[in-house]
């Protein structure tokens, strides 16, 4: 191992507990002769993260420079429920699963940092990825004078067998399952999955069903539909079947529900930020649910053109969250503009869910912009009269019909 970098005391590492932040924790204190502060946050990623603690210990952090928090209420209440609001989608489908928790984590490194006087925070995001760009634009956005280590992109390590070596050598506790290549990556918590890499590289390939680990598969899905209602209150989901519950509960119920229909697969190749093409097989179940209801109570509550700006917004704020600029002034010009837009988002949706679908079957508000009177077949309407359309569609065609005379003209020239 080459000598020790100067200049950094004190970085807080952003730790699963898992070999490869395991080797990185390692990688630092012999590298940069630094003090490690290991930070785990419980996203609901279905892990216990007690052993990350024992973990940190045993490779010499000290207990007061261990943090692990439970994220789940926070992650769900201020970066998924106001991203849904806007319905966001990369690329029209990706339901952002893993773009939105990158934020969080990085706003409570930084907090870390502050509070045990760190001068540096690290990631284990690798140098092809689009996490490191999320990490550290978080980062910078919020300290702009923190340092800022990458160990994949700064280390010697060439192979994953060097890797082992180094945790060997090092007395870092390796499972068996970790000594060789892992068949696919997985990044998890309560909104999604994310699986990539190995057997999911090739386009053409139809992913294992061992792959799946958020639902079953629509066709072993029953064959009975359930049938549930979710509870809007300014956009945001409330309740399920009359019954409140915080977000966390919310989206745990629905990824539930979710999981036992098939619902929310989503085998994917999108454009990373920087700049290649990946395959990713993303399970979002509770997500697909909300998604659905989301647009229904939207459909009664929203004035078309609200309603038609925001989808034309849509891609743009999806991007932002993508590309890692939570913290972006336009990103939160954007989320102004959206979160005025659900003042009177307020009611019930009806859905039937069945073998992987979510269908919306029935919407009521107290602020419903549907009128009845209004689109009723039925004679002796008063609110809408027919003959106004005339007027409206000459005026309309006006343009048309000038072209048109343009065209009758070219021709007959």
């Amino acid at each position: 191992m080459s000598t020790p970098r100067t200049g950094i005391k004190r970085v807080v590492l952003a730790y699963s507990g898992g070999l490869d932040t395991s080797i990185i924790l390692k990688w630092l204190q012999t590298t940069y002769g630094c003090e490690v502060v290991t930070f785990t946050a419980d996203l609901g990623q279905g892990e216990e993260l007690e052993p990350a603690r024992k973990k940190a210990e045993l490779l010499g952090i000290k207990p007061e420079h261990i943090f692990i928090e439970d994220l789940r209420e926070e992650f769900v209440r201020d970066y998924v429920f106001p991203m849904f609001r806007a319905n966001a989608q990369y690329e029209g489908l990706y339901l952002l699963g893993t773009s939105i928790a990158r934020p969080l984590i990085a706003k409570k490194q930084i907090e870390i940092a502050r509070k045990v006087g760190a001068d540096a925070v690290s990631h284990g995001a690798t140098g092809k990825g689009n996490d490191q760009v999320r990490f550290e634009l978080g980062y910078y956005a919020l300290e702009p004078g923190i340092h800022v280590i990458a160990p994949w992109r700064e280390w010697d390590f060439k192979s994953r067998e060097s890797l082992i070596a180094f945790a060997e050598e090092n007395q870092i506790p390796i499972a068996k399952d970790k000594r060789g290549d892992a068949p696919f990556s997985v990044d998890a918590n309560l909104l999604h999955s994310s699986s990539e890499g190995k057997v999911l590289e090739d386009p053409w390939v139809e992913p294992p069903e061992y792959v799946h680990m958020r639902t079953i598969a629509p066709e072993d899905a029953p064959d009975v539909v359930t049938e549930i209602t979710i509870d809007f209150e300014k956009g945001d989901p409330v309740a399920i079947d009359g019954e409140k519950m915080s977000p966390a509960t919310l989206l745990t119920k629905l990824n539930e529900l979710g999981r036992a229909n098939g619902i929310g697969r989503l085998d994917l190749v999108e454009n990373r930020f920087v700049g290649m093409k990946s395959r990713g097989v993303y399970e979002t179940p509770g997500g697909t649910i909300l998604l659905a209801a989301h647009r229904g109570i939207e459909s009664i509550t929203l004035d078309r053109g609200a309603g038609h700006l925001k989808d034309e917004l849509m891609p743009k704020y999806a991007e932002l969250i993508y590309n890692g600029f939570w913290f972006s002034p336009e990103r939160e010009m954007l989320q102004a503009m959206i979160d005025k837009s659900q003042e009177h988002v307020t009611g019930c949706v009806r859905l039937k869910l069945y073998k992987g679908t979510a269908r919306v079957v029935g919407r009521q508000s107290p602020y419903s912009l549907y009128d009845q009177d209004l689109v009723t077949f039925e004679e002796g309407a008063v609110a809408y009269d027919h003959r106004d359309a005339a007027g409206f569609i000459k005026l309309n065609a006006l343009r048309l019909r000038t072209l048109g005379k343009r065209d009758q003209r070219s021709r007959n020239a």
